[in-house]
């Protein structure tokens, strides 16, 4: 069975393809390569000692993506492509509505057009907005304070609308939380181009010395330390999610949404402290003042995911740092 995976030569999607070659699927990859390396793809390879088809394009390309369709007998898409930095979305909105929105657009143009009607794709977390408190649960009111968000929570409402208009679609909506860590080989995961967006990846270069030290916006927030939480998820867990819902994609009718988390915040001085402790290394950091928009906890009620896809996390803390540095250490200037 052909799974077209997009995006499927950064952080999470090479991940996936691990796993869906594990599991004996055939992985065509479509990647832009803008926040990718394509050596990624030849460290799947050397894991799983199984290769991708490889297609290095864009999915706003509708001519090239229909080719692709056409050469191959495409079952159901994973779709990961898309930009992901909000701080870059609130300065450059059109890009991401152009690319994130518009690609997305192009994608379901033409799997309509090969009758191609599953697809799990890469949702987030920031579609819940500032105002619902923890637990999020899938079915609580949705919205998106920056132009990332939006384009996310677009693409969700364009694939509903589009289930409502038409019978025959199975659609997963997959609400991540944080991923952090890595493939246990140290072989592949997250690799910034420029300066780290996320905490995990940051926290791993001033380990490495990449960075001086760590920035910890706020340390007054409401919570047991004053420092934010969220809910961190192994990347290896994450994918594991997806290849449930592909597995479970036909019992899913019209477009549902899942919450993939653990269900368990940790603080920013946690996941400081976890790391230092479980690698035996030192994270400088200073407490500075919050970031405009930041919330003091926010964490995932996975119970959906785990009734209807049978998902339940498997990693702990210790895993997740330990794997996100032994990617670091062992690519100390990335892939």
């Amino acid at each position: 069975m052909s799974i077209l995976v997009t995006g499927g030569a950064g952080y999470i999607g090479t991940h996936a393809c691990v796993v869906l070659l594990e599991k004996g699927y055939d992985v065509i990859v479509v990647d832009n390569l803008v926040n990718a390396k394509s050596e990624a793809l030849s460290r799947v390879e050397k894991i799983t000692g199984q290769s991708v088809t490889f297609y290095q394009q864009d999915i706003r390309d509708k001519e090239g993506l229909n080719g692709i369709f056409e050469r191959h007998a495409i079952d159901s898409v994973m779709h990961f492509a898309g930009l992901k930095a909000v701080g870059e979305s609130v300065e450059k909105p059109l890009k991401y509505y152009q690319n994130n929105v518009t690609g997305s657009i192009v994608l379901f143009e033409v799997m309509k057009q090969h009758a191609v009607k599953k697809i799990v794709f890469s949702s987030s977390a920031t579609v819940y907005g500032p105002d619902n408190e923890s637990p999020l649960k899938e079915d609580m009111p949705l919205s998106a304070i920056n132009p990332y968000g939006q384009s996310k929570l677009m693409i969700e409402r364009i694939l509903k609308d589009l289930t409502n208009s038409e019978e025959g679609w199975h659609i997963a909506l997959l609400r991540y939380f944080n991923p952090v860590g890595a493939h246990s080989s140290g072989l592949i995961g997250e690799d910034p181009k420029d300066n780290p967006n996320n905490l995990m990846p940051y926290i791993t270069q001033v380990a490495i010395g990449k960075q001086s030290r760590l920035n910890v916006y706020g340390d007054d927030y409401y919570t047991p330390d004053g420092t934010g939480q969220r809910d961190y998820i192994h990347v290896m867990d994450l994918v594991e999610g997806h290849l449930r819902a592909l597995e479970k994609i036909e019992d899913i009718q019209g477009a549902e949404a899942y919450n993939l988390g653990t269900g368990k915040p940790y603080s920013v001085l946690e996941m400081i402290d976890a790391f230092e402790k479980t690698n035996d290394v030192s994270v400088p950091y200073e407490i500075t003042d919050r970031r405009a928009g930041d919330l003091a906890t926010v964490y995932a009620d996975p119970t959906k995911a785990e009734q209807e896809l049978g998902f339940q996390t498997q990693k702990s803390l210790n895993d997740m740092v330990k794997d996100a540095w032994k990617f670091q250490h062992k690519n100390p200037k990335g892939l």
